[in-house]
């Protein structure tokens, strides 16, 4: 009841809002024609507008108008960035339908149309992948950025592997950052919000000589979090801060060729993604009596775990809460990121193509500590040090648009090496648990094609990608609490006499792709188009060092179909698609005493439509909707994981109770075939509007978004359920005539709607960790 008031509440707001802006906005349109010397100058405008209103993506590594693009995508322009409050990568899912940002504790790994991946460990890497001006962006623990001057957002959906590669299975996020400009200007914003939220941005750009220019740019923020450590009674136990700083250099060699030089550095400390409480099973959905002998059910007193939290059994009062925004963990609790990068990125207009060459080398340290257990009873408590150092070359010829033959072909090298070194507490003081570490190295070459069959109309597209992607240089250690290993085979070894921290190597993979595209489209006129696709899109194989195994995971395959019309003038623009995914070999992970296990799950059906809508009614108003329907099942999964209580009266097997005795949790399997596969919730949907009229001689902005998901599941065996909810965020912002001084007002999730952002299932304890309740702030900007 409580969601559905909120759901009615948002949607009236927003569209009391949508009905009163257009009126507003058309008598506005009406006064202006009752003046001749105004109406030309409305004209005037409006041709301007309309001009710069054509929607342009890069999903196909060109420039090209979206409407002739057929890929499905959501792209987001600066305005709706920040009229919808996205101020960090994960808020663009705010305005993308069928887009998730999930977390596994402080790795973000965002989910497009059901695909996705939860795994965390040495050499992982994601489904989604993500691009910032050009360059891919493959460790998890940094994906969520801050975002920094940004001009644009493209969330490409569908496995994108002929032209972005490996590990881009469920599509890609492009980020786009203004390049340096010979123009002097700059910006400053300061905001202030609840929780003493203060976030500083400035960026400036001029021009050094004739033919370099330069741009530099600083962030910082802190914030006191909304988390209260009820053992303690501190109400700081979430606050965060972090800086960072781009600087980067242009130099114009010639009026062919540009050279963009950029380094980038980023410190943040933020605890809350580990900032975790005890799941409470408030539908009965996890079952954790249900494999429980009769025998067990009645050693505990329960057979049902309806409305219990899923912790330690025996774990006394008082020290575990369930209650958003409060925690009862032992500490230390934190995550902090410092990452540095170097980028290159050359251009060249060659006569008969264009050429752009990507440099890139990246250095990321993301330490965290966690409390596995999600209460104050000192089971288990773990520190991860991850050093990922990556190096990135890729080089792309372009051809010009003036021929019926438009390709794209390049060549990619990517390298990254990931370590992990693990340190465990059991109420003791922290000592070496082991480690792991791998070496990923990716070569890859590519051609992409479009003939144009009828001139104007008809077009056929057709390309592929061969990827030899290796691991290697990859091992294991060993730690005090184990006593055998996963061989290469599957089955359990000894570690004998072998000493804690025994590095322990895995043989090299080696894995070979090819990942074809075709496309047939026809344009039955100039502002739209007709789409039909094949894709095959492919995730490498990986080694689960962090499971201490030496037993191989296989690649990921994905086959998908996809049919689609696009529509684009320059006031309103209207995509719809259709899809079916053929998903093989999917990759799972659940976690063991704070071990990844993972395992290839047989396969998966995916299917659905979606659609998305933008109307710029006048230069006064403008509205943008969209909303996906995805039906994502497992079509083959027998050992799904499956978490339970153990069992007092078995003293063997998976349910057997191991060292903490009975009450604690064990891990075993269930069959998952049919069952909704883990954060993919069936509908999503967002709408969005936004206002200007002249105040205090100056602009005035309302705008408002409003985002809907229906309920999913978090983990694969549909046991941690997270219900429907919105978020609706508004804004007010104020500018002088002159576009010089911005004064706003502003709020998030305004209908204070709780929901769980996470869910970290493991065998000592099931934690949850929780939404910002309502938040509202003020802001200030300047331009120069």
């Amino acid at each position: 009841m409580r969601t559905s008031y909120r759901i009615a509440t948002s949607t009236a707001a927003l569209a009391t809002a949508l009905m009163v802006m257009p009126g507003a906005a058309w008598a506005q349109d009406a006064t202006a024609d009752q003046d001749a010397t105004t109406t030309e100058q409305t004209v005037e405008d409006e041709q301007l507008f309309e001009t710069a209103n054509e929607i342009v993506v890069t999903a196909q590594r060109r420039t090209e108008l979206s409407r002739d693009v057929p890929i499905s995508v959501t792209s987001i322009d600066s305005d709706q960035i920040a009229t919808a409050g996205v101020t960090q990568l994960s808020d663009t899912t705010k305005l993308t339908p069928a887009l998730r940002f999930d977390y596994q504790g402080a790795a973000a790994q965002p989910t497009i149309r059901g695909v996705g991946t939860a795994i965390t460990t040495s050499g992982g890497g994601p489904n989604v992948g993500i691009y910032v001006d050009g360059f891919f962006q493959s460790n998890p623990y940094v994906a969520d950025f801050d975002l920094l001057n940004v001009e644009g957002i493209q969330v490409l959906k569908g496995p994108q592997g002929t032209l972005f590669g490996r590990n881009t299975t469920g599509g890609a996020i492009i980020v786009t950052t203004a390049e340096p400009s010979f123009d002097p200007h700059g910006e400053a914003r300061f905001s202030y919000g609840r929780f003493n939220e203060i976030n500083g941005q400035a960026y400036a750009t001029f021009g050094v000589t004739d033919n370099i220019a330069m741009d530099i740019e600083a962030q910082f923020s802190e914030n006191d979090g909304f988390i209260t450590d009820d053992l303690t009674g501190n109400d700081l136990a979430g606050k965060s801060h972090g800086w960072s700083v781009r600087a980067g250099l242009k130099f114009e060699v010639s009026p062919d060729v540009s050279v963009l030089l950029r380094y980038s550095h980023t410190t943040k400390d933020d605890p809350s993604p580990q900032l975790v409480n005890a799941y409470v099973d408030e539908s009965g959905d996890a079952g954790f009596f249900d494999k429980v002998s009769a025998g067990g059910q009645a050693v505990y007193g329960a057979s049902d775990s309806q409305g219990m939290p899923l912790i330690y059994y025996y774990a006394p009062a008082g020290t575990f809460t369930s209650e958003p925004g409060h925690v009862t963990l032992n500490g230390p609790v934190s995550f902090h990121t410092n990452s540095d990068t170097v980028q290159a990125t050359v251009k060249a207009d060659l006569g008969f193509a264009d050429f752009t060459s990507y440099t890139q080398y990246r250095d990321d340290d993301t330490p965290w500590f966690g409390d596995l257990d999600a209460t104050a009873v000192p089971l288990f408590n773990i520190n991860v040090n991850i050093f990922d150092e990556t190096f990135s070359q890729e080089f792309l010829l372009n051809s010009h648009p003036e021929s019926r033959l438009q390709w794209t072909v390049g060549l990619n090298y990517f390298q990254t090496r990931d370590t992990w070194d693990v340190n465990a507490s059991f109420g003791t003081p922290f000592a070496d648990y082991g480690g792991s570490s791998t070496l990923s190295k990716s070569w890859a070459g590519f051609a992409d094609l479009t003939y144009e069959v009828v001139p104007g109309q008809l077009f056929i597209t057709a390309g592929a990608r061969y990827s030899h992607d290796i691991v290697t240089d990859a091992y294991f250690k060993t730690n005090f609490g184990i006593t055998s290993y996963t061989g290469p085979d599957g089955n359990p070894v000894s570690v004998g006499s072998l000493p804690p921290e025994t590095k322990i190597p895995v043989d090299e993979l080696t894995n070979d792709s090819l990942t074809p595209r075709v496309v047939v489209r026809y344009k039955p006129s100039e502002s739209s188009s007709i789409y039909a696709s094949y894709t095959r899109g492919y995730k490498a194989g990986i080694l689960n060092v962090g499971g201490l195994s030496q037993q191989v995971v296989e690649p990921e395959e994905i086959d998908a179909f996809e049919v689609g019309y696009k529509y684009g003038d320059r006031s309103f623009s209207l995509d719809l698609s259709g899809y079916y995914y053929d998903y093989k070999n999917l990759q799972v992970s659940s976690y063991q005493n704070g071990a990844a296990q993972i395992r290839n799950a047989a396969s998966s059906e995916i299917y659905g439509i979606e659609g998305q809508v933008r109307y710029r009614v006048s230069q006064a108003f403008s509205v943008n909707m969209g909303a996906a329907w995805t039906h994502a099942r497992y079509k083959s999964f027998p050992n799904a994981p499956y978490y339970s209580y153990c069992d007092p009266a078995v003293a063997t097997g998976d349910l057997a109770c191991g060292a903490i005795g009975p009450g604690s949790l064990t891990q075993t399997t269930t069959d998952a075939s049919g069952l909704q596969m883990q954060r993919a919730p069936e509908f999503t949907a967002s709408a969005g509007a936004s206002y200007t009229t002249m105040l205090a001689g100056g602009d005035l902005t309302l705008s408002g978004n409003l985002y809907y998901t229906s309920s999913f599941y978090f983990d694969p065996s549909e046991q941690f359920r997270q219900d429907a909810y919105e978020v609706l965020s508004l804004r007010a912002e104020w500018t002088d005539i002159t576009d010089t001084f911005t004064i706003s007002v502003f709020g998030d999730n305004v209908t204070d709607n709780r929901y769980r952002t996470q869910v970290l299932f493991n065998t000592l304890g099931i934690g949850s960790t929780w939404s910002a309740p309502v938040t509202y702030g003020v802001g200030l900007g300047v331009k120069f």
